[in-house]
């Protein structure tokens, strides 16, 4: 029986404008995963990813190179409550 983790994630760096939330979302769900993703005001992007141990993983180490374009500086990761995610979405800036 697989692990399921759910991970939180901010993401700083030169992150908006690069195409880094629908490269996520690719990366999501390629790894299996459901979850979320949006832009923050202050200029971060933030997301959620719930699935199997090896490929949230392998998603976190997709953020921190992100599209071409990003320049990822900094991920801060938290535990999360996977309870109420079905497939991955955009959802609104906050």
């Amino acid at each position: 029986m697989q692990d399921f983790i759910c991970r939180h994630l901010f993401i700083r760096g030169k992150v908006q404008g690069v195409y880094y939330r629908a490269s996520a979302q690719s990366a999501a769900v390629a790894n299996g995963l459901t979850g979320w993703v949006r832009n923050r005001r202050d200029g971060s992007v933030e997301a959620v990813v719930s699935g199997p141990l090896g490929a949230v993983q392998a998603f976190i180490e997709w953020a921190y190179q992100g599209p071409p374009e990003a320049r990822v500086e900094d991920i801060e990761i938290e535990d999360a409550d996977a309870s109420d995610l079905t497939g991955f979405e955009f959802r609104a800036t906050l």
